[in-house]
């Protein structure tokens, strides 16, 4: 089952419920196979609101039937090394760390690791090595905000003084 599939399913349900539908993630492996479901809200998420879109998305599921056989379904928050799924959240986070794995090879390469430059139709940029590096969206395989863990540790002490 495809995350292409499985997106249009969840997606409405997600929304209707009041959450963003940040993405999803389906491994297929045959002996723990599982469906990751990000959701997100402007004042954070808790495990109540997972709980609740977890109850509504396998109700969902159970009736639709899109993914054969058994699976562990997973709701998350996207948390601070959070995945990007599309053109926008990549936007979203420009001038943010990226570790992105595509599925062929550019310049040689599989795996980036930048500052978001700027990201367009179907396309991101992303700064390595000092290059400027083009990323087709449809040749990412996957990829995640890399957390500045010094920056998140200092404001939290900041906050405690």
């Amino acid at each position: 089952m495809s995350s292409a599939k499985l997106t249009p399913l969840l997606q409405p349900l997600i929304e209707e419920l009041g959450y963003e539908f940040v993405g999803l993630e389906f491994s297929s492996n045959p002996k723990n196979p599982a469906l990751v479901i990000y959701i997100d809200r402007p004042d954070g998420i808790a495990i109540e609101d997972c709980e609740a879109v977890s109850r509504e998305v396998a109700a969902l599921l159970d009736v639709e039937d899109p993914i054969p056989g058994h699976y562990i379904l997973e709701v998350s928050s996207p948390g601070v090394d959070r995945p990007l799924f599309t053109a926008a959240q990549f936007g979203q986070f420009a001038g943010e760390t990226a570790a992105v794995t595509v599925f062929a090879p550019v310049d040689g390469r599989r795996k980036f690791k930048g500052k978001i430059l700027s990201a367009g139709e179907g396309e991101v940029k992303i700064e390595q090595d000092g290059e400027e590096v083009v990323l087709e969206m449809s040749n990412i395989a996957k990829s995640r905000l890399v957390p500045d863990y010094d920056a998140i540790l200092a404001a939290g002490r900041g906050e405690k003084n």
